[in-house]
């Protein structure tokens, strides 16, 4: 059956019409058909046919008119379900058209113009007349059809921009867009398309004019500007304007510009806008390459010429004016006022930082005089004068990066092609400034990539040999920091050189503690309005030095002899700091420190390396203990793991605290249970239990049980340290108690030790230990089949890792999320959640993409896409090994294979997938993860030994602690089971391996892995 209600409303099933007489019954059936297959509860409905009020019993009424519908539609259709009613339906062209036009938005988007084209011109002619028409004027329809309408001008911008993209004729689409603004005056894309498409159709003037008309409009109704689309869609106009040739010196450049597209549109409108823009940034940012490209595109808007002045050669302050009026072919300074006001002129006042105040005062004298002129600087520092409009110049991103490194070096060694990861890596270790990557491109003639990137650590003496051409200090990266740096005063100096040992952020408390100096944000202001430091925006204020800039500050101080001093100062500093804030990331006040100590984290963990490579062992423990609470909220287990380890192991000139000792332990042993780490060979797992009565030592225990799979001793260790008044410790030991419960195949205990965890975390006020609690909670409630709780929970565990800051860390949640609406049979919405976080710029982790990847891949494989199932799996494998540990995907990795091998027939690649899956799971230990390769084993043996298969299929549910009845894997064995051998057979069977212990059922799984 379809529903269409993009016009007149239209039912029909297998292609033959279905009548809906009266007004209210079409009403009905369009409220239905805007959630098809889902609850539209009996409020909902009620509310949606009588807004005002309606019959005095209204549910007995709508009870009367659900009848009346169900005898209008085929049998079946409209469903009474708890709570309301569902529609049945196979299609709704409202639905189909939202899906298509998301997907060719997105198509636009990622750059694919012709399937964007192709989606949304199919979602558009769905469109037969006003959306909802039959239920014009009733609220609900009202304003669903207002958001459908404004859905549909959406999806036809799309479909014009997707069009001009692909070459389609613009004289048609200027039409067209000319109607479409028509009805909507105000919409500003419309009007930014309307000018390139009348601007592609060799309509400029038209274009230029629709903009100024526009312009009009908005100023005279909402008093505002053009937004960045419409005025970056004018600048375009006028780039490509046919031009007399300019007057002024400016030179054609050898090479192409590369990126900054949008600090030459706000340069160019700033232009416009004011009269004196100054280009700030580091030395080697591309300040001059950019002021004279826009000079250049800009050229034909000033008459006067745009003129290139170079200060860089000016010694004497004096002398600027006179330089000036030498660009400008006058004896002197004095015409310059009369030279320079009889056309629009632009000049480029490059390099004032070493002049700043001689040039400061010039170019106020001018723009003060000289009505018609327009001054682009460029500074190391800002001028300071009245008007001036300051334009960061900051590092090329990263795509602009390696596009730039290829151009320049497929120049020295044509053909070049390089890894754009590897290239990346290198333009972002060279802060992404200009001069730094093309010197480096230039030095492809003789090395490889590999080779580079390795000598970069000495990158002072390595990027070398710039352009001849140019002024000295143009040519050596080393040149353009040594240029800067001594312009600085010694006190100024002294205060960058202590500054190079925070690889960090800096924060003024912080700067003055390492640096001694009692105004420490008085000369960061300075620092940073000389580009020596970069501003980090933020309600504190936070700076960053370059690591170019560190270096050579590194260097610098190494000759004054500090080099230890300074950094043990440092070490002091953030020990100091994490250790007042280790406690309360446990309680109300989380978030407050969390967020400071994650603005920190670079310098924290410099301070730890600083005291492992230094023998320091004491300060590194001490650090190990107070971060390890803050590396555990962080989520990447493996890496907290890693670093505890690395301060435990620090070589010790004297004797460590015990309690910080513990501490240390208890967060790295828990650590390595959260990531899946190997107790194999471990040191540590042997260590006594130091007394402490710190929150984390009471984990050590517990955490080494689970490692060791030793269920009896952690929950003997939990009874006996589990406190009265403290919640936290309380909840923290319950959920390792679930754990250990859960490993053991009791699903019932772990449930209620999850939810005591749950009320103790909420009382302690922490929110990351409640999340983690809601994870264990959810996944149990999965299995019960409980998927509403299950999604509620992790919603809420979504929302409190959103409050720290950790988008990235709920990736988990999402999939456990998506996983629970394909068990609930919303597979689309689950399918598009996944798809999102595997999206290109979606920046989800490694360790979190393996999970993504391996719920899409089952997600294909239980429908069937064999191709897409093996590329979600192949890719999945792509990312563990990027990252440590997580035995637990590589099983579960081993088992899809399983599965996809029994798929095609091969049961003896099945059986090798499979013990490997299993080995992985056992090594964990991890017995729900030995659970899901349990199902794939019944799977395996159902064919050749089904009762033996369907005792597997109960020992798994031993392992899983519960039967996992609504997992697809087990539907589909149990499915095959019970056609095999009957239903009491299978259920005696079943019950025979669900009667084993934990022990019995892996021994039983492995048996059978052995037969044939």
């Amino acid at each position: 059956m379809r529903v269409e209600v993009l016009g007149p409303l239209a039912v029909t099933d297998r292609g033959k019409d279905v009548a809906v007489g009266g007004a209210r019954l079409r009403v009905l059936l369009i409220r239905l058909a805007l959630e098809p297959g889902r609850t539209v509860t009996v409020d909902a409905l009620v509310e949606a046919l009588w807004p005002d009020g309606g019959p005095g019993d209204r549910v007995h009424a709508l009870q009367a008119l659900v009848s009346r519908l169900r005898r209008c539609l085929p049998a079946g259709r409209l469903r009474s379900v708890p709570g309301g009613y569902a529609l049945d339906v196979e299609a709704v062209d409202a639905s189909e058209f939202e899906r298509l036009a998301k997907d060719g938005g997105r198509a636009l988007r990622d750059g694919d113009a012709k399937l964007a084209v192709s989606r949304l011109r199919e979602a558009l002619e769905l469109w037969r007349g006003d959306a909802l028409a039959d239920a014009a004027g009733v609220p609900f329809a009202d304003a669903a059809a207002v958001r459908l309408e404004a859905l549909r001008v959406s999806a036809t911008e799309d479909r014009v921009s997707a069009e001009l993209a692909v070459g389609g004729d613009p004289g048609p689409l200027a039409a067209e867009l000319e109607a479409l603004a028509a009805s909507h005056p105000l919409r500003e894309r419309v009007r930014a398309l309307q000018v390139e498409a009348l601007h592609r159709a060799g309509r400029s003037a038209e274009a230029l004019a629709v903009f100024e008309e526009f312009r009009g409009v908005l100023a005279e109704e909402l008093g505002t500007d053009p937004g960045r689309e419409l005025q970056d869609a004018y600048l375009a106009v006028l780039r490509a304007a046919p031009q007399q040739r300019a007057r002024g010196n400016l030179r054609v450049p050898p090479t192409s510009f590369v990126g900054r597209e949008d600090e030459r549109a706000w340069i160019a409108r700033r232009l416009w806008e004011g009269r004196l823009v100054t280009l700030v940034g580091a030395g080697g940012a591309g300040k001059t390459r950019l002021a004279t490209t826009v000079g250049a595109e800009l050229a034909g808007r000033f008459p006067g010429g745009v003129w290139l002045v170079e200060l860089a050669p000016v010694d004497d302050p004096e002398e600027v004016p006179r330089t000036v009026a030498g660009v400008l072919g006058l004896r002197d300074g004095a015409n310059l006022v009369e030279a320079l006001s009889a056309d629009e002129t632009l000049i480029v006042l490059d390099n004032c930082e070493h002049v700043v105040e001689a040039a400061a005062r010039l170019a106020d004298d001018l723009l003060g005089t000289c009505p018609s002129l327009r001054v682009l600087a460029t500074s190391r520092e800002r001028l300071g004068v009245d008007g001036e409009a300051l334009c960061p110049v900051p590092p090329l991103d990263v795509p602009a990066s390696v596009a730039l490194f290829t151009e320049r070096a497929a120049a020295v060694r044509p053909g070049f092609t390089g890894d754009a990861e590897v290239i990346g890596g290198i333009c972002r270790r060279l802060d992404g400034l200009p001069l730094a990557i093309e010197l480096a491109a230039a030095r492809m003639r003789s090395m490889s990539l590999d080779h580079l990137a390795a000598r970069l650590s000495d990158r002072f003496r390595l990027l070398t040999g710039g352009n001849r051409a140019a002024l000295s200090r143009h040519r050596t990266l080393r040149a353009v920091v040594a240029w800067s740096w001594n312009l600085l005063d010694d006190e100024e100096r002294r205060f960058a050189e202590r500054l190079s040992v925070f690889p960090g952020t800096i924060s003024p408390e912080s700067a003055a503690r390492v640096t001694g100096h009692p105004d420490a944000l008085d000369v960061l202001d300075s620092l940073a309005d000389r580009s020596l430091l970069q501003v980090v925006e933020g309600a504190e204020p936070r700076f960053r030095m370059l690591e170019t800039i560190r270096e050579y500050g590194r260097e610098r101080l190494a000759e004054t002899g500090e080099t230890d001093r300074v950094r043990a100062a440092h070490l002091a500093c953030f020990l100091d700091l994490a250790e007042r804030a280790e406690p309360h990331l446990r309680r109300p006040e989380q978030p407050e420190w969390f967020f400071l100590l994650a603005a920190e984290r670079d310098n924290l963990l410099a301070a730890l390396h600083h005291a492992v490579e230094t023998g320091d062992g004491g300060s590194a423990v001490r650090l190990g203990a107070a971060l390890a609470t803050f590396w555990m909220i962080l989520g990447d287990h493996a890496e907290a793991a890693r670093r505890l380890r690395l301060a435990l192991e620090a070589p010790r000139r004297e004797p460590v605290p015990d309690d910080a000792e513990a501490i240390a332990l208890g967060g790295y042993l828990f650590n390595t249970v959260m990531s899946g780490g190997d107790a194999r060979d471990d040191p540590f797992i042997g260590e006594k239990a130091r007394e402490s009565a710190h929150p984390l030592a009471a984990l050590i225990e517990p955490s080494i049980a689970l490692l060791t799979d030793d269920t009896a001793r952690g929950v003997a260790a939990i009874d006996r340290r589990l406190p009265e008044r403290d919640p936290w410790t309380r909840a923290a030991l319950h959920l390792m108690r679930a754990m250990l419960n859960g490993n053991g195949g009791e699903m019932d205990a772990a449930y209620a030790d999850v939810a005591v965890a749950q009320s103790g975390f909420r009382e302690a006020g922490d929110r990351a230990g409640l999340s983690l609690a809601l994870v264990f909670m959810a996944d149990g409630q999965t299995v019960r089949g409980e998927f509403g709780e299950a999604a509620a929970g992790l919603e809420e565990s979504i929302g409190l890792l959103r409050e720290l800051g950790q988008d990235d860390g709920a990736v988990m949640q999402r999939v456990m999320l998506a996983v629970a609406r394909v068990r609930s049979g919303d597979v689309q919405r689950a399918r598009d959640e996944l798809a999102a976080m595997i999206a290109p710029g979606a920046g989800t982790p490694s360790r979190h993409l393996v999970s993504a990847r391996l719920a899409l891949g089952d997600l294909a494989r239980h429908t069937g896409s064999v191709d897409e199932a093996l590329e979600h799996y192949a890719a999945a494998e792509r990312e563990l090994d990027r990252v440590p540990s997580y035995p637990q995907y590589r099983s579960l990795l081993e088992t899809a294979r399983g599965q996809m091998a029994i798929d095609r027939g091969d049961p003896d690649a099945a059986r090798r997938h499979l013990r490997r899956a299993l080995t992985l799971a056992t090594d964990g230990p991890d017995m729900p993860i030995a659970a899901v390769t349990g199902y794939a084993v019944a799977r395996l043996r159902a064919g050749g030994d089904p009762e033996a298969a369907a005792e597997v299929l109960g020992a798994a549910s031993v392992l899983r602690g519960a039967p996992d009845a609504h997992n697809p894997d087990v539907i589909l064995v149990t499915r095959l089971l019970r056609r095999a051998l009957g239903e009491h057979a299978h259920r005696a069977a079943h019950a025979r391996g669900g009667r084993l212990d934990v022990a019995g059922a892996l021994a039983l799984l492995d048996d059978q892995l052995r037969r044939r």
